[in-house]
């Protein structure tokens, strides 16, 4: 099974990224203030207290993004100053780097084609008047500032605009099914925006509701509301569950199944159901995380009729070729969150999901069978989304 990139490694790219452009910014910063009229004092004042706000935001994200944060539900305003805005600062910051040093480079290779007209003797171009050095300075700012108020929005609103998503799909079986997935409980997802949630995944009246892991961003404490709140979903066949990564790193396996157990989930680890209904049988298999845990899918299909329609639960994508190999007809999935980040342009999207995996999100198919990867609802590392709404996953199955 397709592995993909280590946890470990991952972390320390964001780490290294992060602190490059922390540096990067403070210099410019410094730069610009030392560019201002003034008295030296003034403006000595104004880099350290840039210095002391930029250390504060990035150590302030750091630790939410890495330790567990077990305060539940903070106030708004406790959640917007001291959680929201370090996070929005963490990425906008990055991007807004990324931005200040493409127009540096830019402008490095403009004064050396410059330089190199001078050098040759044709007509020295004209020197740039103040007024319009200072309107490029006021919109270069604009243009730096631009990632940070897309990251606010992407944080604040568009990572909480959840849709619904329908697909219709063959599998031999006619079901609505609804799936849920990459939920993240914590800080940025509160027990009422999860209420919100199930509300409307009852409003569409499932026949069969599933989940495909991370109930919890980074503390087993916000488990018991999460399923709590999911287990109000009564659909006729039942709710089934699977895990995913987080929860092998944050939580302890016993504790999680009583959870699901005393909320009446089942959970599913290299295990199946079957489902017997008015129009035959059908099973709901589930398979441990790829990485993180211990899959087996031999023993979740262990004992199964071969020609009975099978819906198999698993965190990560990647299992999706051995599923076909063994003749499942629909994969369910999640993890990459849709990228949460992506620029869509003529030749594809550019996510992290699509420099992590083949399954990003969406629907892929494979002989067949069929592989339907959910954007999620939650977030990690980060709570912005932008260009990658969550999702809610309707799918009409039919014979």
């Amino acid at each position: 099974m397709v592995r993909g990139m280590d946890f470990a490694a991952i972390r320390l790219i964001g780490l290294t990224l992060a602190v490059l452009s922390q540096g990067y910014l403070f210099i410019r910063i410094r730069r610009a203030i030392k560019s201002l009229p003034g008295p030296d004092l003034f403006k000595s004042c104004a880099i350290v207290l840039a210095g002391i706000t930029i250390l504060l935001l990035f150590t302030a994200n750091r630790y939410i993004m890495f330790y567990p944060i077990t305060w539940a539900p903070p106030p708004a305003a406790e959640r917007l100053f001291l959680f929201y805005l370090p996070a929005v600062w963490g990425l906008g910051s990055i991007l807004s780097a990324l931005v200040l040093f493409i127009v540096d480079f830019t402008g490095g290779l403009c004064r050396a084609i410059f330089r190199i007209f001078r050098s040759t003797g044709r007509k020295e171009l004209s020197p740039m008047n103040p007024a319009r050095r200072h309107f490029l300075q006021v919109g270069l700012g604009g243009l730096a500032a631009a990632p940070l108020v897309l990251c606010g929005y992407g944080a604040v609103y568009a990572g909480k605009a959840f849709e619904v998503r329908e697909l219709a799909l063959s599998f031999g079986h006619s079901l609505r099914v609804v799936q849920l997935t990459d939920i993240h409980a914590g800080i940025y997802m509160t027990r009422e925006e999860m209420r919100r949630l199930t509300d409307r995944v009852i409003a569409l009246q499932p026949d069969l509701f599933v989940l495909t892991g991370d109930y919890i961003s980074n503390s087993m404490e916000f488990l018991p509301g999460c399923i709590e709140e999911m287990a109000r979903v009564r659909a006729p066949y039942g709710t089934f569950a699977t895990l995913g990564n987080h929860e092998h790193w944050y939580g302890e396996l016993s504790r999680i199944q009583a959870v699901f157990s005393q909320c009446r989930i089942r959970l599913l680890i290299n295990d199946h159901q079957v489902v017997r209904s008015g129009q035959g049988a059908f099973t709901v298999a589930g398979i441990d995380d790829l990485r993180a845990g211990h899959p087996d899918l031999e023993a979740a299909l262990h004992g199964l009729d071969s020609h009975m329609p099978v819906l198999l639960l698993s965190h990560r994508p990647e299992v999706f070729p051995l599923a076909a190999a063994y003749g499942i007809q629909l994969t369910l999935a999640g993890h990459y969150h849709g990228g949460q980040v992506k620029l869509s342009l003529p030749s594809g999207d550019i996510s992290p999901a699509n420099l992590l995996t083949p399954y990003p999100e969406g629907l892929y198919r494979l002989n067949a069978s069929h592989l339907y990867v959910s954007r999620g609802i939650g977030t990690t590392f980060t709570p912005v989304r932008i260009n990658v709404p969550p999702e809610i996953t309707l799918l009409h199955l039919s014979m």
